[in-house]
């Protein structure tokens, strides 16, 4: 089978492009790019870099990916890499960065996630599996966005910021600190609202663990106790169960500070 390309696109002879992948009008691809089978790439993309794309990804409208990072250090591109997963959805005018040898070298991509209009994940991003970015949500150098994490529109996440998994940002949010996993944070700057409930319901959770992570943040974030003497109270009363270890190993690990 033919590779799918449009006349009008321009592709650089050391791209390397699954039979099956589809290429639109005007679309660009460029540098050292592997694309492997039944990619969608739509008209004026541009694919650049060292940029590698899993299996049955889509690229809408005028979406840029793999360009050099906007960051005033980064000064070279041969050791910089854009690694992306399986069944990723970028919409129209979505903007992602490869990495910085400074910063490790890699942007990495994991499975099934969805980048909504314009919205842009920036250099040495580490983004896991089913997670969310709506229209014009941002994500700055080096952030960490867990798995099925969701982060609303118009939103600004500020650089090294950890998103826990199964985790959601409201729209407008200024995220400056760490979000929990299984929460609900909301505001400029951002902070703890509860847990999701919703979310964790659609990920099939019991509802005798969603009863527990309820208990968990109440003393964490709403009981007026220290960070360690909250934490203990939870191991006390609570006992240990998964989501709580990760709950509070997350918290404990964080560097810049948790939601409040």
């Amino acid at each position: 089978m033919d590779v799918l390309i449009h006349e009008t696109a321009v592709i650089s002879p050391s791209a390397k492009i699954a039979p099956s992948v589809s290429i639109g009008p005007y679309a660009i691809i460029e540098g050292n790019v592997v694309i492997e089978d039944d990619v969608v790439i739509g008209n004026h993309c541009v694919i650049t870099g060292n940029t590698e794309i899993g299996a049955g990804c889509q690229f809408f409208t005028g979406a840029v990916i793999g360009s050099a990072p906007q960051d005033k250090k980064h000064v070279g591109g041969k050791n910089s890499f854009l690694k992306i997963g399986t069944k990723n959805v970028f919409r129209e005018y979505v903007t992602v960065n490869c990495g910085t040898e400074e910063g490790g070298g890699q942007t990495i991509i994991g499975n099934r996630n969805l980048f909504m209009a314009y919205s842009h994940v920036a250099h040495d991003c580490k983004i896991g599996n089913d997670c969310v970015i709506a229209n014009l949500g941002t994500l700055a150098g080096h952030v960490t966005l867990e798995d099925r994490a969701i982060i609303g529109g118009l939103s600004g996440v500020h650089q090294f910021v950890r998103i826990g998994t199964m985790s959601i940002v409201g729209g407008c949010s200024k995220v400056v600190q760490d979000v929990p996993p299984y929460s609900m944070c909301d505001g400029d700057p951002s902070k703890v609202f509860g847990v999701n409930i919703v979310g964790l319901k659609r990920g099939q959770f019991e509802q005798s663990t969603i009863s527990t992570l309820r208990k968990a943040f109440k003393i964490l974030f709403h009981s007026g106790l220290s960070k360690t003497h909250a934490i203990e109270k939870v191991q006390k009363d609570l006992g240990s169960t998964t989501e709580l270890e990760y709950l509070i190993g997350f918290i404990r690990g964080s560097e810049r500070g948790v939601c409040g």
